[in-house]
């Protein structure tokens, strides 16, 4: 009975997001997984905020991403209440300095556990949700 509480969560729970990329690399490695790395405007950003509701948080994405992707959201919200840690805003500066340098939202990114670009999407995808996490499924089961 535990195990399926369990299982249970596991399915209901939405993504989880590691907040350090450097963690996010190493536990890429260990678990033989790829990055998911999303620049955001969490509390601006209109297409963002679709992506991230109609896409990561969706059902099939989430239990796709549990055992194929390590989640890094970089985000960059404008109200102040909204405004993460210095330490945060030093990190998520830095990943759009590697990797978005033309300050697009949002913008995805699936990269390798050494931070290797393998795949990219400007905007919000043009697919509906099932077969962008099809497609993102696909690259991770190529990439094994």
């Amino acid at each position: 009975m535990k195990l399926l509480a369990v299982y249970f969560l596991l399915l209901v729970l939405p993504t989880q997001w590691e907040p350090d990329f450097e963690n996010a690399k190493k536990l890429a490695r260990e678990n033989h997984q790829l990055i998911l790395l999303n620049f955001s405007g969490s509390d601006w950003c209109g297409p963002c905020m679709v992506t991230r509701k109609d896409y990561f948080d969706s059902d099939v994405f989430s239990a796709m991403a549990k055992s194929h992707l390590v989640m890094v959201n970089a985000d960059f919200p404008r109200k102040k209440k909204n405004i993460p840690s210095a330490d945060v805003v030093k990190r998520n500066e830095a990943l759009a300095d590697q990797y978005n340098k033309q300050g697009m939202f949002p913008f995805t990114l699936l990269l390798d556990a050494d931070g290797k670009v393998i795949k990219t999407w400007s905007g919000k995808p043009g697919v509906s949700p099932e077969q962008f996490t099809a497609e993102v499924k696909a690259i991770c089961d190529a990439h094994k």
